[in-house]
């Protein structure tokens, strides 16, 4: 066999022919601004990353939940007797077991663990059995015998405000009225629209799952993909009644995250059977289980009034934005500050009247679902610009770029932009960006009409549309949260390990918190413990904060670490640790007199040190929807391109080009696969998804009901600028939630590219077949 050059099985040493250079060794890449692949990548792919639905434990008993058949019933009485009596079960519990006295929501505690008196939206848990196999406890389950008397359900959130309450907090979770400037101007040009933003689900690839193990001292622990550790753990001790050392959280595979793992829908009951057994009890739900169990996207009815002068400059926004937050709180509060704070978009805004309400119904629950609040209020914004641009007889694309936001000006909450606002640039690239070859370029055979390559789509009756969007997101937390994350870097050796419960959610954080580790100490091998709650908190993992704020924290620490490190060479030649440098694997002085490997220098030796990271502070809104109430802002522009069967109605999206500022590209091979993802879960928004409900009661709870985008309808993503200007009070000068940004705005664009290509006022999300179908000649719409 012939050895080949940097064969790793080799054990001959290659000497290259004379006058041949020889090859250079490879380098694994590594430290921050370098393309490094997710450590667990192998694993995920060929089915060994072991997430919680894998987990098995010696005695184990199988639950099932017993959930509500019906939007709003008071229950009457609860029969368990015949559950009990099955062969095999081991314990039934209801809410006569829940000891303690909290409530499930990250926000607000509204929402028990288990239903008493009443239920009020179709799915809610009402009760649980743990049995010796998954089919008898789901028999049990259906053998409790509930008495409901139904009662007539709230679905419609504008009739919330009158409807008898259906919570003891009334109906009304949160109104914002928000003012700036002065309300009593008008402009010389007013347009007028009325948008409705449909249920998207998160739709996670693995359904919820968990495993709770009782503890000697009364306690129990729990095996979750939780996305919050610790705040799940205080939520689960508060309803259970156990002091919160009592209850341990360890966090396994998490198959993505969003409002489907924000809760403990499922927790609280499966850590009461264990106790109440005392053994190990796993419950995994199905995929129906999995929809009416967790949180969705608010529906959002807006309405808009856009001002401007003749020139196109908006002088005024009012807007009335109804959020349908379903039975409980839960976040939100946080989603419609979000909300009313974004409503006007990137856009310079002298003056804004919004008015923001979240209001309770008997619909399914309403939570975190990625870009809350922003997405709604960008698809009507951006409606309303095209609206704007018709009127006036501009192009959409020169009305936005007269009024783009940029750094300094003020937001109508009156929070002054104080990170980089590159929106200008955003929008000139997108529109400077070359066009898709048209159809008609190609073979007729060739062509990837709507529908589909078999679809009925008449090439006679496609219209190519051309759409834009701006949008913004805020990152971290909003309103006086306290972000603060914690992290310890352990060095031994030439091997580096970090301490950090930032969970890894897909978002990346594993890998970045190895970059990081490379680039200040300059070891190449890293690794990320797994997350349990017997190390300090990092909060949860929403809005791209572990990028800010844990890998503040872990770049804290690894630079305490390497003062440890320096300081004692630096001593021995007389001069300041700074003074050194760490690169490529070695120790150098500023004038060469020092240097050596890192290796060297940590032979023998174990350090470490821990450290905490806490973004500036916010403040809530006051009475007038005033007040910093972000730490930042994430900006992105999108062109979307459409083919539209104006016959059929059939949408499909050729291509999206996006230009988006990320402060500083940390890794460009995980920027571009979150780009990419939060772009096609935006035409997942602006297409398809959307989880139908009739009078309270969940229609269609499984993948066929509910329609995923897939690799045929995920479109093109065309990135054509990505703006690197660092924000000064970010770690590393990076921007987080690099993924939430084009969710935001995608959706917006594809609607505006519909409305291009059929003279239709598209102001709904998902886009029906009948929204994209032109009017018939001489039909007013």
């Amino acid at each position: 066999m012939t050895e080949q050059p940097g064969d790793a099985a080799s054990a001959v040493t290659v000497v290259p022919v004379q006058g041949t250079p020889a090859p250079p060794p490879r380098r694994v890449p590594h430290g921050l601004g370098s393309p490094l692949g997710p450590a667990d990548a192998e694993a995920k792919v060929q089915g060994t990353h072991p997430y919680t639905a894998d987990l098995w434990a010696e005695g184990l008993l199988w639950a099932a939940v017993l959930r509500s058949p019906h939007p709003h019933a008071r229950i009457v009485s609860l029969d368990t007797s015949a559950a009990t009596a099955m062969p095999g079960v081991r314990a039934v519990v209801t809410h006569e077991d829940v000891d303690g006295d909290g409530g499930l929501g990250r926000t607000a505690g509204d929402r028990p663990a288990l239903a008493s008196e009443v239920v009020r939206y179709h799915g809610e848990p009402v009760a649980a059995v743990a049995a010796d196999h998954p089919g008898t406890a789901r028999l049990a389950a259906a053998a409790i015998a509930v008495e409901y008397e139904v009662l007539d359900p709230v679905t419609d959130p504008e009739k919330s405000f009158r409807a008898p309450a259906i919570h003891p907090d009334g109906n009304v979770v949160r109104h914002i009225p928000l003012r700036h400037g002065d309300p009593s101007v008008t402009g010389e040009v007013v347009v007028e629209g009325v948008y409705r933003i449909g249920r998207q689900d998160p739709a996670p690839v693995g359904a919820e799952a968990g495993l709770a193990v009782p503890r000697p001292d009364g306690g129990v622990e729990v095996y979750a993909g939780s996305t919050d550790p610790h705040g799940d753990r205080d939520r689960l001790a508060a309803c259970l009644g156990l002091a919160a050392e009592q209850v341990k959280m360890y966090v396994t595979g998490v198959p993505g995250a969003l409002a489907d793992r924000e809760d403990l829908g499922f927790q609280v009951p499966l850590a009461l059977l264990a106790i109440r057994t005392g053994c190990p009890v796993k419950l995994a739900a199905s995929r129906e289980e999995s929809f009416l169990g967790h949180a969705h996207r608010h529906p959002t009815l807006l309405r808009y009034w856009h001002h401007a002068d003749a020139s196109g400059r908006l002088v005024k926004v009012e807007a009335q934005l109804l959020m349908d937050a379903g039975a409980y709180a839960d976040d939100s509060p946080e989603a419609l500050a979000a909300a009313v704070a974004l409503a006007a978009g990137p856009y310079r805004v002298p003056n804004a009247v919004i008015d923001g309400w979240a209001v309770r119904t008997n619909n399914p629950p309403s939570g975190y679902v990625r870009g809350e609040g922003a997405l709604q209020v960008c698809a009507a914004h951006e409606g309303q610009m095209d609206r704007l641009a018709a009127r006036l007889g501009i192009d959409p694309g020169e009305l936005r770029a007269r009024n783009v936001l940029g750094t300094g000006d003020p937001l109508p909450t009156g929070q002054a932009v104080t990170c980089p606002a590159p929106v200008a640039e955003l929008l000139t690239a997108v529109r400077n960006a070359p066009m898709p070859a048209l159809p008609k370029d190609g073979p007729v055979e060739d062509w990837l009409l709507p529908g589909g390559p078999d679809g009925a789509a008449d090439p006679a009756a496609v219209r190519r549309g051309v759409g834009y969007a701006l949008g913004m997101v805020h990152m971290l937390g909003a309103e006086g949260t306290d972000e603060v994350s914690t992290a310890t870097v352990k060095v031994e050796g030439t091997v580096a390990t970090v301490l950090c419960a930032a969970v890894e959610t897909g978002q990346g954080f594993a890998t970045l918190a190895r970059q990081i580790v490379q680039d200040v100490l300059g070891v190449e091998e890293v690794h990320v413990a797994p997350v349990d709650t017997d190390q300090p908190p990092a909060g949860p993992g929403g809005r791209g904060r572990h990028t800010w704020v844990s890998g503040g924290a872990v770049e804290r620490a690894a630079k305490m670490v390497r003062t440890q490190l320096l300081q004692p060479l630096a001593a021995k030649f007389g001069m300041s640790a700074e003074l050194l440098s760490i690169a490529d694997g070695k120790i150098t002085s500023y004038d060469g007199v020092l240097s050596t490997t890192v290796a060297e220098a940590l032979e023998g030796k174990e350090l470490w040190a821990t450290a905490q990271c806490r973004p500036h502070p916010t403040e809530p809104l006051n009475e007038a929807g005033q007040g910093d109430a972000f730490v930042g802002l994430g900006f992105a522009a999108v062109r979307a391109v459409v083919d539209v069967d104006v016959e059929l109605g059939a949408v499909r999206v050729v291509e999206m080009a996006i230009a988006q500022d990320v402060g500083r590209v940390l890794n460009p091979r995980q920027l571009r696969a979150r780009i990419e993802a939060g772009i096609t879960q935006g035409v997942g928004a602006a297409l398809t998804e959307h989880l139908r409900v009739a009078r309270g009661v969940v229609r269609r709870p499984d993948l066929a009901g509910y329609a995923l985008p897939t690799a045929l309808d995920a479109p093109d993503v065309r990135i054509v600028k990505i703006v690197e200007e660092r924000d000064v009070v970010a770690p590393f000068g990076a921007k987080s939630g690099v993924s939430a940004v084009p969710l935001v705005v995608s959706p917006a664009a594809v609607a505006a590219a519909v409305r291009a290509a059929t003279g239709r006022p598209v102001n709904r999300l998902p886009i029906r077949p009948q929204m994209a179908v032109s009017p018939a000649p001489g039909r007013t719409e």
